[in-house]
């Protein structure tokens, strides 16, 4: 029998829904009100008011080769940053499912990551990859010059992409830990006792049944490399060198708030918005068609 909440007054709901609600159309629903407008006019960087320009903005970001560079650098730190964040979390896990020595132990070290903020890894992670002084740039006292992220566009990129795989990997072990143990251990040792080795136990027995949960973990993962690469790439490269890491969402900043092209950062960040939108599209048109939920 179905269970409803009833309240003798009708606006206690309403009341206290306000407060989340008030949030939503405060720090969403009005700035990309803001933005969507922003993106059809011509902002003054001083004020002073603006003009009509409709699709000009969009003509111009799409005409802009560096533009396109940074659409392509942002499709490859999402693709690699969710790949091995995943991969290592699900590595993780799958260990510390099999209940070994010292497994409750790691079990909440591996979630540490997840309650540090991003300029602060960021900030720490810098000075490990530092090449004059932090522990990965050390051995450029073996091969001098070989770690120099400070003038290597693809050292730095990869310096930043270990970082954010890092702050995700205590998300994923999370949901993937918990989808493993929901697994009946039956299932699991009918593969053992057919012969299976641990790994294609994994391959053939778990993967599937875990797949809405890996299915899930893409589209956050996607979605947070899209979006919430802006503190890392600020504290530790400011999107150099010579634009070598500057993703989509640190464009917007970079240009709106050092170039002062409100209109223009407006524009990309509608374009960000409708991407986001359309890769999680995709997936769910796609990529969701080989999940099984039963």
């Amino acid at each position: 029998m179905e269970r409803r909440a009833y309240y003798k007054n009708p606006m206690l709901p309403w009341l206290l829904l306000a407060p989340q609600l008030l949030l939503v159309l405060v720090f969403f629903y009005w700035p990309t009100s803001q933005a969507l407008y922003w993106a059809f006019t011509l902002e003054q960087p001083w004020g002073g008011g603006n003009s009509w320009v409709w699709f000009d903005n969009f003509i111009a970001i799409f005409r802009d080769r560096e533009y396109w560079g940074t659409v392509l650098r942002s499709g490859l730190y999402a693709m690699v940053t969710t790949g091995l964040s995943m991969a290592i979390a699900l590595t993780l896990a799958a260990f510390v499912d099999r209940s070994l020595k010292g497994t409750k132990f790691f079990q909440s070290i591996f979630v540490w990551p997840y309650a540090i903020a991003a300029p602060a890894a960021g900030v720490a992670f810098r000075f490990i990859f530092a090449p004059e002084s932090g522990l990965i740039g050390s051995i450029n006292q073996v091969w001098p010059g070989i770690w120099d992220p400070a003038t290597n566009g693809w050292h730095a990129l990869a310096m930043v992409i270990v970082c954010h795989a890092w702050l995700g990997i205590g998300y994923n072990f999370i949901f993937f830990l918990a989808a493993l143990q929901m697994i009946p251990r039956s299932i699991s040792e009918a593969g053992a006792m057919d012969g299976a080795r641990p790994f294609r136990r994994m391959l053939d027995l778990q993967l599937p049944l875990i797949a809405p949960t890996a299915f899930f973990l893409l589209i956050m993962n996607i979605i947070s490399s899209f979006t919430d690469s802006f503190g890392l790439i600020d504290t530790m490269t400011e999107g150099g060198p010579i634009g070598q890491t500057e993703v989509m969402v640190y464009k917007i900043y970079f240009d709106g708030f050092k170039g002062l092209d409100y209109s223009g950062a407006a524009a990309q960040s509608i374009i960000l918005m409708l991407l986001v939108i359309g890769l999680t599209f995709v997936q769910f048109k796609w990529v969701e068609r080989r999940v099984h939920y039963n």
